[in-house]
C-alpha cells in the first residue's frame, strides 16, 4: 500500500463562506425537523434548499 500524504484544507478554502442570518424560530424548528427526517445536517438542508430556490427563481417585471 502506497503512503499518500493527508491533505487538509484550511477552513473557508473549500469555496464556502460562513455567514449569519436571522430566521424565525418556527421556521428553524421546521428546518430542524426536516433535516432530522432526511438525515441531513441543518447546513446541508439549507444549502440544498437555497440552491434549488436560486436555480429555479423567476423574477417577473
Amino acid at each position: 500500500m502506497k503512503n499518500e500524504p493527508l491533505v487538509i484544507k484550511k477552513r473557508g478554502e473549500d469555496g464556502s463562506r460562513v455567514i449569519s442570518i436571522r430566521i424565525r424560530e418556527d421556521l428553524l424548528s421546521k428546518l430542524d425537523k426536516a433535516a432530522g427526517e432526511c438525515n441531513y445536517s441543518r447546513n446541508e438542508l439549507i444549502n440544498t434548499l437555497l440552491t434549488h430556490g436560486v436555480e429555479n427563481l423567476i423574477i417577473e417585471e
